[in-house]
């Protein structure tokens, strides 16, 4: 079989962008790093297909300590809110119930953060976190904008360029969406780079050294 042979044999077997079933997730939180005894206090998610929200998820909860006031100022939450939320071991089933199986494509901006997050709970109360595919918004941002188009890859600069309907809040659910229409935004440019898998999509946002530049070997014929 010859290269084009693979080549066709390959792009076959990827998934159009079109087709996935995404989840993009935003935490808001009671500091920085969860290890450092940081917890979640509000978890937005939005699942979409084929360019059209399906469902979303939102819920508030109790990090079992005081919210400092800077997060408070930055956020809007502060204990009240929070006083009669649920406890994070009682939000997890719910949340993987709406993140379904992994077959989902988890979407994020600056997913590392979100995901020391929720992996940490996760591993915390019992829970095997599932092996979802990843993309992370600032990442592909920076690497289909400019400089000039985009000085950082920050959520609010990012909703901006992209002419998100709603405006970047600090608050989970009202992020998620701003971060839907910025993956579109970034869709629609990843297509002038000729990409149009998720398989595509997520080599392209992978470190150059990292980044697959023949098919995979397939079995003798």
């Amino acid at each position: 079989m010859n290269e084009n042979s693979w080549q066709s044999t390959f792009q076959e077997l990827a998934t159009p962008l079109s087709q996935v079933r995404f989840v993009v997730l935003d935490l808001e939180t009671s500091g920085g790093a969860p290890h450092l005894g940081a917890a979640i206090t509000e978890i937005g998610a939005v699942k979409i297909l084929g360019g059209e929200v399906l469902d979303t998820f939102s819920s508030l909860v109790n990090p079992r300590h005081p919210i400092p006031s800077y997060i408070t100022d930055l956020t809007g939450i502060d204990d009240a809110m929070v006083n009669d939320a649920p406890p994070i071991e009682n939000v997890l089933p719910d949340l993987f119930d709406f993140l379904g199986d992994e077959e989902t494509v988890f979407v994020a901006q600056n997913a590392p953060f979100d995901l020391s997050f929720l992996k940490y709970v996760a591993r915390a109360h019992g829970h095997q976190w599932p092996a979802f595919r990843i993309l992370d918004t600032a990442i592909l941002a920076r690497r289909v904008l400019s400089r000039e188009e985009a000085p950082n890859c920050k959520l609010g600069t990012l909703a901006q360029v992209f002419g998100a309907t709603i405006t970047p809040n600090h608050r989970a659910l009202d992020d998620a969406m701003a971060t839907v229409d910025v993956l579109h935004g970034i869709f629609e440019r990843l297509a002038g780079f000729e990409i149009f898998t998720i398989e595509d999509a997520i080599n392209f946002s992978a470190p150059k050294k990292s980044r697959k530049i023949t098919p995979p070997t397939s079995p003798k014929e």
